[in-house]
């Protein structure tokens, strides 16, 4: 095989969609896909084309104000989230090398008749979208031997950064204020506990939920069925320093759980 061949789009890909699809650690992809954002998005758009698994919903990452300031990045992102990432609250993950982080967010099922609405969605029109809110629980990391985030690209472009979600008990939703919520996440067998709030999302979930929706409008995507969307962590990227039970707490909406395993 040329070593043209090697460095195309197509090739790394498909070695990303197999670390994917088999939990494998991979090198790292060549910068020119994941250093600007903008093409990291198209190759992680090109990886999600090729998978045939279920997509139930969308994640929105780089949602935190100080790291998009720091990172001097515009605006988030957002992936495509499959049904063998998507587990029930208190479910055993099996975290690896290469996965870096736990997050607690604020969930919403959305409606599918999203997909017929015309124009653009608003904070005037996005109420009456939203289905359900939950608590829930994202392990976050790469499939690629690499350390740290050095731009929201790195993270589109391994599918969001995503290694698991976990959900706790959706609540039908009645225009609950999601707004300045207290959040928190802890590891009682280390006593590791994080403190965060809603506002850190966007400065509202809310605002997420918006800017992904628009997002799936522009980029033309139809589910035709209710999905999911992961708002973006309340409490940053917590490093799993323990295996055990971490328990997750937001204000209004309840709890989630998962147990890590190494």
């Amino acid at each position: 095989m040329s070593n043209m061949k090697k460095k195309s789009a197509d090739y790394i890909s498909d070695k990303l969609i197999n670390a994917f699809l088999n939990n494998k650690i991979i090198s790292p992809i060549p910068t020119k896909f994941s250093k600007k954002l903008e093409n990291a998005n198209k190759f992680r758009r090109l990886c999600e084309s090729k998978i045939t698994d279920q997509v139930i919903g969308f994640k929105v990452g780089g949602t935190g104000l100080p790291m998009m300031k720091k990172l001097k990045e515009k605006e988030p992102f957002y992936a495509s989230i499959y049904k063998r990432n998507f587990l029930k609250s208190g479910k055993k993950v099996l975290i690896n090398k290469a996965t870096f982080g736990i997050e607690l967010e604020v969930c919403y099922l959305i409606k599918k008749n999203f997909f017929n609405l015309k124009g653009v969605i608003t904070k005037k029109n996005i109420s009456r979208l939203i289905s359900h809110i939950a608590p829930c629980i994202e392990i976050v990391g790469y499939r690629q031997r690499k350390k740290g985030i050095k731009s929201f690209g790195d993270l589109s472009s391994d599918f969001g950064a995503n290694f698991k979600f976990l959900i706790g008990k959706k609540k039908r939703f009645k225009n609950i204020n999601v707004k300045n919520l207290k959040t928190n996440l802890l590891n009682i067998k280390i006593n590791h506990s994080v403190n965060g709030n809603t506002n850190t999302v966007l400065n509202s979930p809310l605002n997420s939920l918006k800017f992904a929706l628009n997002k799936i409008k522009k980029d033309k995507i139809n589910l035709n069925k209710n999905f999911y969307v992961f708002t973006g962590s309340t409490i940053g990227v917590v490093p799993i320093l323990s295996k055990g039970l971490y328990t997750g707490k937001i204000e209004k909406l309840g709890s989630v759980k998962v147990f890590i395993k190494k």
